[in-house]
């Protein structure tokens, strides 16, 4: 059986980690790519990540490199190219730079991998699955961002704080775009299918809800730069349903025309994923509160993209 080809553009902490997950769970062969300044590290990296395969019984082909060539006819590419959002720093603030490198990489991308699925991480996601698409032309099944897979790890993990309970059996969805006006959906959060509201009074499930929208702000605060572990690891969940053709349902950013009203753009919402990106957009019930949030959440989106397209 052929194995799948999993190209990493950007080989910093979110890409190396991406790397690692994918080594262990044996997606397939990886290929790391960053810019030439950085080649040598690159290739440190998946020399070191590829010494560990005898100790942790994993068997994959890891490459590295800086040239596109390397990623040609690969199955699956995940782009974490950009710069880091860094401390008083919000997602807008990054949006000149990274849409260019991401227009850079997108460009480069659609000539070796015309075929490929493309998952975006880089910051701000919800522009820069826009400009991917703008760039590429690609189907819009092919396009997807990571976001939401994070955003509700992140929910399911203050609630199993608050719970003292096991993250494994919490169930949550959250929608709209990946930043500060995300929209938790309380009604359809659960922990072993008991009603969360049944289990953590308002005044405690609200501060929740707001930690999670600020969660990675919180982590800047703390670290001085962006996540890596927790956006790697939801990265490679999606690589996974992906290539092993799953058709998990999973929170990511896909393209939404009719769906929700959206009109043409990327947003937050439960997908199907399979072996032909998003398979399906599934679409859930909103009450008049709900409706209102994803609309302002929605509209910020789309304002992300209008800058975008100052830039492409």
């Amino acid at each position: 059986m052929k194995r799948a080809k999993i190209a990493i553009v950007g080989a910093g902490n979110v890409g190396a980690n991406c790397a690692v997950w994918a080594a262990e769970r044996e997606l397939g062969d990886i290929v790391l790519i960053d810019i030439p300044e950085m080649a040598d590290r690159t290739k440190g990296r998946a020399l070191d990540l590829a010494q560990c395969g005898p100790v942790d019984r994993f068997d994959c082909k890891i490459t590295a490199g800086s040239d596109y060539a390397a990623a040609e006819g690969s199955d699956v590419v995940v782009i974490t190219a950009g710069i880091p959002r860094g401390p008083g720093m919000s997602r807008d603030d990054l949006i000149q730079t990274n849409v260019k490198i991401v227009k850079s990489v997108s460009e480069q991308i659609a000539k070796v991998a015309p075929d490929s699925i493309l998952i975006v991480v880089s910051n701000p996601l919800d522009a820069m699955v826009y400009t991917t698409w703008k760039t590429t032309d690609f189907p819009t099944n092919r396009i997807v961002g990571q976001a939401g897979c994070l955003d509700i790890a992140r929910f399911r993990t203050f609630i199993a704080m608050e719970l003292d309970c096991s993250v494994e059996d919490i169930t949550a969805l959250l929608l709209g775009g990946h930043g500060d006006d995300m929209v938790p959906l309380v009604r359809y959060t659960s922990v072993a299918g008991i009603p969360i509201t049944q289990l953590i009074p308002k005044d405690r499930l609200d501060p929740i809800i707001k930690r999670t929208r600020m969660g990675g702000g919180e982590i800047v605060k703390l670290m001085g730069t962006s996540a890596y572990y927790a956006p790697s690891a939801g990265t490679i969940r999606m690589v996974e349903a992906i290539v092993k053709d799953k058709r998990r349902i999973l929170p990511c950013a896909a393209f939404c025309e009719k769906e929700y009203g959206v009109g043409g753009y990327f947003v937050g919402v439960p997908c199907m994923l399979g072996r032909n990106g998003v398979e399906k957009v599934i679409q859930v019930e909103l009450d008049a509160e709900e409706r209102k949030a994803l609309d302002e959440s929605i509209a910020h989106v789309k304002e992300l993209a209008g800058i975008a397209d100052k830039f492409l």
